[in-house]
Parts: C-alpha cells; sequence; structure tokens
C-alpha cells in the first residue's frame, strides 16, 4: 500500500471511534507528510475548534522532533488545554507508519473532561482537601499556526523571565535553542515570527540556528 492509501484506510476509523464514544471525543487524522496543514480528517471538533488542514499540536511536533514514536506505537491519556484554556482534554495518539516503518501519520483522541475536573473540584473542596493533584498538561490545541506558533514563543520567553529588549544576545541565543529543541523551526514562517517576538532581524535568527548546526 502507498502512504495515501494507509492515510485514507483510517478514515472510516474517525467516524467510528466517533460514534462510539460520543460528542466528547474529538478524533482527528493526521497527515505528517504535510505538517503546517497535516488534519485529514476530523469529528467533534467542536471540543478544539480546529478544522481540516489545520496543524499539528506543540506536543505532536515534540514527538516527531525527538522522534519519541520510535519506541512505541502510540502514546495514551496525557492532558491538555484547548484554546484560551476553557477545556480540559484527556489525549491519546496512536502512531501511524508506511511499510518502511516511517511516521506518516496520527491518529489522535481527545476527550472533554471539563466538566469532570470541575466536579472534582467541587467533591474536594467538599472534602476539604487543598491537595488536588492536576495531572501536568502537555499539549495545547491552538486555533491556526500563528497562534499555535505564537504560543510556544510566548511560553519560551516567560520562562526566561525577560523581556526580548533586555536580553543580551547569549540569551536570544539560548531562546532559539530553545525553539529549535522544540521542533518549532519546521513550519512555515516561523523564522519572522521568532524573530519579531526577540525584537531582531530574519538574518540574526538564520544565523543563530546555523551556529547551532555547528556545534
Amino acid at each position: 500500500m502507498t502512504p495515501d492509501q494507509i492515510l485514507e484506510s483510517y478514515i472510516p476509523m474517525v467516524d467510528f471511534i466517533a460514534n462510539v464514544f460520543g460528542e466528547n471525543c474529538e478524533v482527528v487524522l493526521h497527515d505528517l507528510r504535510k505538517i503546517d496543514n497535516s488534519i485529514i480528517a476530523i469529528q467533534n471538533n467542536h471540543i478544539t475548534g480546529r478544522t481540516l488542514n489545520d496543524t499539528i499540536t506543540d506536543f505532536a511536533l515534540d514527538i516527531i522532533h525527538k522522534e519519541k514514536h520510535k519506541k512505541n506505537n502510540f502514546i495514551c491519556n496525557y492532558t491538555g488545554k484547548t484554546n484560551n484554556e476553557q477545556k480540559s482534554v484527556r489525549a491519546s495518539t496512536f502512531f501511524i507508519r508506511d511499510q518502511t516503518e516511517n511516521l506518516i501519520g496520527m491518529l489522535c483522541t481527545n476527550v472533554d473532561i471539563t466538566s469532570l475536573m470541575n466536579t472534582r473540584r467541587f467533591i474536594d473542596k467538599l472534602i476539604i482537601d487543598d491537595g488536588i493533584d492536576d495531572t501536568k498538561e502537555q499539549e495545547n490545541f491552538s486555533l491556526s499556526i500563528n497562534e499555535h506558533v505564537s504560543l510556544m514563543i510566548s511560553e519560551t520567553l516567560a520562562d526566561l523571565g525577560t523581556e526580548p529588549l533586555r536580553m543580551t544576545m547569549k540569551e536570544k541565543k539560548q531562546i532559539v535553542k530553545q525553539l529549535e529543541q522544540k521542533g518549532v523551526f519546521r513550519l512555515k514562517g516561523v523564522i519572522g515570527e521568532v524573530a519579531k517576538a526577540l525584537e531582531v532581524s530574519e538574518q540574526t535568527v538564520y544565523r543563530y540556528l546555523q551556529e547551532l548546526e555547528k556545534k
């Protein structure tokens, strides 16, 4: 089977899973050969607001960039937040490979657990338990590539705790390094977004990346 045929064979699974688990379960099929507009099938997209041809998430990008998929066929039950943190999601991802074992796609489920989390907090308060142990979110579901990139950049800048205007060259290089490690530069148009965020030229960002390649 060709990669196209393999991915197309999973499209009925998107509908099947969505029908089995109902409207609180978003099901998404990604074609990772085109990560900037990877979504080729989606059901119950009211959960994250994404549509056909939208991009992958930061979590998926990290999986690809760091090749975490090589040791597993799937990853189950990690958590995330939708855009503006309106909803809590329990997510799982199945890795789709071609006949030569190259990763070509992902079949993902995102179950809206917002009401369950709210109920849990209510019960915790009733039993006077302040030690709520919420699982740390791992995935962010943005609505567009620009929002997706901006979120990853802002989170990286926040970790440093310094405004770009006050950053040293060393600190800006460190930001570029962290973004590169997250696989951000695999997405189109990112150089300009990073340059704008760091208040430097695009040529400067290219130079920082070239320096990283030499190390």
